[in-house]
């Protein structure tokens, strides 16, 4: 099969479409024949080799841990799910023509295949930060980098459990960010007077790494009401970094009945062939993102 492998830690270059081994599904497991892969910051995170708090890479590595697909393979002691089935979930080297998932679910009615490949990873961080942070319900959650894949996330959740919503997003994405039923504003100089003229901050989210913890902070008055999925420098301020996953399949499963209720939308900005994932990581670098980027298998 062909897939997408890196063999040193760099830039997008080190990514290589290469012909592989296919995998199997274990005991557990699942495999699929990938129609569409997720791209997620994590993804290029670990092609640099930064430490996420999660296992360490083994060189050669696959890239990618979501997609979406049709059952080819069901692994001993897997119920519920059989050959030719529609499913979205989470594996390892999924930018690949198959891949083994441990965690799934299946698509809902009226889903792509497109679409489906861009909700597991960005679920689970979103349902994820918003657990570690603490807002309740009649809050008031500040979102820096609201219009990308979690902060849309975040925006739609927040929504159904009743949590105000502050989220700063660039020029073009402000009416996107009020029609996922925040409050907008710019990012940039001047933040923490333009937040405070729209009211309290109980609790905040960095999801864009662009150097904003200290006036997180200052918002909130307390680091432990801040968390960070996106810089690294967030203990130094006494915030805390959020880079180890949760539970994919409680994730999976509020993201089916979210999307089933019509209370979970996330647009996919843009699809790339698997040739050019290096393209994908270099956009997916640059931010400014609404919604999602996928590959197409």
């Amino acid at each position: 099969m062909k897939r997408v492998s890196f063999a040193e830690f760099g830039g997008p270059d080190v990514l290589q479409l290469i012909d592989a081994e296919e995998p199997h599904a274990g005991p557990g497991q699942i495999r699929i024949a990938v129609r569409a892969a997720g791209v997620n910051p994590v993804d290029w995170r670990i092609r640099e080799g930064q430490v996420l708090g999660a296992h360490p890479t083994e060189l050669p590595s696959g890239v990618g841990l979501d997609a979406s697909g049709v059952v080819d393979e069901v692994g001993e002691g897997v119920e519920g799910v059989a050959i030719g089935d529609h499913v979205f979930g989470e594996g390892h080297g999924t930018y690949a023509e198959f891949a083994v998932l441990g965690a799934w679910a299946r698509m809902p009615e009226g889903l792509t295949f497109e679409e489906a490949a861009g909700y597991p990873s960005v679920m689970e961080t979103a349902l994820r930060v918003i657990r570690e942070v603490g807002v309740q319900p009649g809050q008031t959650l500040l979102v820096s980098g609201a219009s990308g894949g979690v902060g849309s996330a975040v925006l739609q959740v927040a929504r159904e459990r009743g949590i105000s919503v502050i989220g700063t997003a660039g020029a073009a994405n402000q009416d996107y960010v009020r029609g996922l039923g925040a409050i907008a504003t710019m990012y940039g100089e001047g933040l923490v007077e333009r937040v405070r003229r729209l009211g309290r901050v109980d609790a905040a989210l960095d999801l864009a790494g662009t150097g904003v913890i200290r006036e997180l902070v200052e918002l909130t008055g307390d680091p432990q009401k801040v968390v960070s999925t996106a810089d690294l420098t967030a203990p130094d301020f006494g915030v805390r970094f959020s880079g180890v996953a949760g539970s994919m399949p409680d994730a999976l499963a509020e993201t089916v009945a979210l999307i089933s209720r019509g209370r979970l939308h996330i647009p996919v900005e843009k699809s790339y062939a698997l040739a050019d994932a290096a393209a994908a990581h270099v956009d997916s670098q640059a931010g400014h993102t609404r919604g999602r980027r996928v590959l197409i298998v």
